[in-house]
């Protein structure tokens, strides 16, 4: 008697897992609603674009426009990367605590989106889109800037370096990652040897 109250209790324990579902369709529909939206700032973004050409246009209109075109652009890349962190996130999720994504892993894109073992892979790969969010964020902000004192200038550059320095730490932390991998392989290599 307590072992089948046992096996019921873990079964439904084991199936409680599905409550993720409404994580991954409701992240899956935020991506592409933002994936819409940005589309749509493109499309006005390109009729825009097409008065730039216009003769009749003043030389400081022009600039003006010519900076807005710049930003909007910048906002763009940051509206596709944030769509895509949702996507790889219910991506991952799926993978996670659902079931593996069958026809994924025939196809040669699904090794550079869904090698997600771990909690910790899918937040490595959410971190670097993240941080290249920050970067479109930094760089959109940067363009919007006024240089009026010295301060503002050390400012930007501080944040270039710390810029510089989180892409440095995260290329070497993959580098490592990797080497680590591979001697890994190479150790069960050797104990397959033996």
């Amino acid at each position: 008697m307590m072992n089948l109250v046992e096996r019921i209790f873990e079964g439904s324990l084991w199936r409680s897992r599905y409550v993720v579902l409404f994580a991954v369709v409701a992240s899956m529909a935020a991506g592409f609603a933002i994936f819409y939206m940005v589309t749509v700032d493109v499309y006005y973004l390109i009729v825009h674009v097409f008065h730039y050409a216009d003769p009749s246009l003043a030389a400081e209109t022009r600039k003006v426009l010519h900076d807005e075109t710049i930003t909007h652009l910048v906002e763009v890349v940051d509206g596709y990367l944030l769509a895509t962190v949702m996507l790889i996130f219910s991506l991952g999720m799926y993978e996670l605590f659902i079931s593996d994504i069958d026809e994924a892993h025939g196809s040669k894109a699904s090794s550079k989106i869904l090698v997600i073992e771990s909690l910790d892979d899918l937040k490595a790969r959410l971190a670097k889109v993240i941080l290249m969010i920050l970067i479109v964020t930094l760089f959109e902000s940067a363009l919007k800037m006024e240089m009026k004192t010295t301060l503002d200038l050390l400012y930007l550059g501080g944040s270039l370096a710390l810029v510089g320095l989180s892409l440095y730490l995260t290329h070497a932390s993959d580098s490592h990652g990797s080497e680590k991998h591979g001697s890994e392989k190479h150790g069960d290599g050797l104990a397959h040897e033996k």
